[in-house]
């Protein structure tokens, strides 16, 4: 074994899924935010935007968990995250010389399916090689993503400036596929026996297994009431006279708090507290910043309550993993994370947006008042997470 492959082995490769996070989220900071400016500069729609976004986000929910069963049955982690990375660069990059629906829906549809898998395969990978904490925290991997998907977002704004909604697009497709290349060389997870059947059968395992489904509705209630902050927040503050430099920093110490519980809050407290009550003190976090957010536009209240974004996202992350690592077989452990994934934060974001829009319309602000009961409504769920 070479020098470096020994220091690879003895820190769990933790450079390597750095750099593997970075240029992954990374990416996604670029995109993100512009990716229906981006489409409207191509000559959509807004009902056409609407459209392909739906499309690929539904991709994404069929795509994701069966990306994640194949991996499992295939022992193939390294193998499929790289190749979602590499349609997935490729599928920004074929944005750019596209125009109109016709042309942009065979590259918005691969980039549906390309996305659907990397943050559940990558989560994977880095459990693996943590190997629970005594080769490095997963945390401290996490920490850089979200880092560097802050840094991406300013330098997207930087480079529209400068030159124009084309730069960050092509930054994007470059670090998607700088990802891949990164994701090749991290570790391999520890082989495990190979599943056998259907993948259909790896999901009803799943399924069958009481934590484990109790884990997923409790994150999906929690990271659901996320959706009327993600979707009006920015609107009720402008709305509220908050200048959007004010506004932007409001937002950005959210990020911040997400970074700084990842990297060194979040592992120390649950080391404390426990998995189980690191999901209750998310839930009430999320409540108490819902509630707030439903009562007052005042400045120091909503600057308060916005740094509880580490501990009802961050928080309830790393609780949610560390559980799913202890109710599910490895040999099914990707498959989990995708489910994990598509449905405890994805399909729970996509129908609560549709909900906070009705709700945001009807009451205003008193409608985070409903987030604040979805985000209470998982404790009854946290009794049955702790091991049986």
């Amino acid at each position: 074994m070479r020098t470096g492959e020994k220091s690879a082995g003895r820190s769990g490769g933790l450079g390597r899924f750095l750099v593997l996070n970075a240029a992954l989220y990374g990416a996604y900071g670029c995109l993100s935010p512009i990716l229906p400016n981006v489409l409207t500069a191509r000559g959509l729609s807004p009902g056409e935007i609407g459209a392909l976004l739906a499309a690929a986000g539904a991709l994404r929910l069929v795509v994701g968990p069966l990306a994640g069963a194949y991996a499992d049955r295939h022992r193939a982690g390294r193998t499929v995250l790289a190749a979602s990375l590499v349609l997935t660069g490729l599928a920004t990059l074929a944005h750019l010389p596209a125009a109109g629906f016709a042309q942009l829906l065979g590259p918005g549809l691969a980039y549906g399916v390309g996305t659907a898998a990397p943050a559940p395969l990558a989560d994977a990978l880095t459990l693996a090689a943590a190997r629970g904490g005594t080769a490095f925290q997963y945390g401290w991997v996490r920490a850089a993503g979200s880092a560097a998907f802050i840094a991406a977002t300013v330098a997207a704004g930087w480079l529209i400036e400068a030159r124009s909604l084309v730069a960050p697009v092509i930054a994007g497709g470059v670090l998607f596929l700088a990802a891949s290349a990164a994701a090749l060389s991290v570790p391999a997870a520890q082989a495990v026996a190979a599943g056998t059947g259907s993948p259909w059968s790896g999901f009803s395992s799943l399924i069958r297994l009481t934590r484990f489904r109790r884990t997923v509705l409790a994150a999906a209630l929690v990271i659901g009431a996320h959706a009327m902050h993600d979707g009006f927040a920015m609107i009720l503050w402008r709305g509220s006279g908050i200048g959007a430099g004010t506004a932007g920093l409001l937002w950005s110490e959210s990020v911040a708090a997400e970074v700084l519980v990842f990297l060194f809050v979040g592992p120390r407290l649950l080391g404390r507290i426990g998995l189980p009550a690191g999901v209750a003190v998310a839930a009430c976090a999320g409540a108490l910043r819902w509630a707030v957010l439903g009562s007052t536009t005042a400045i120091p209240w909503i600057a308060a309550v916005e740094a509880l974004h580490g501990l009802s996202f961050a928080l309830l992350h790393l609780a949610c993993l560390g559980l799913i690592e202890e109710a599910t077989p490895s040999e099914l452990r990707t498959t989990a994370l995708a489910l994990y994934g598509t449905l405890g934060l994805g399909l729970s974001g996509v129908l609560a947006t549709l909900a906070s829009g009705a709700l945001y319309g009807a009451f205003g602000a008193a409608a985070f008042w409903a987030m604040a009961a979805v985000s209470l409504a998982a404790l009854p769920l946290v009794r049955g997470l702790g091991r049986v």
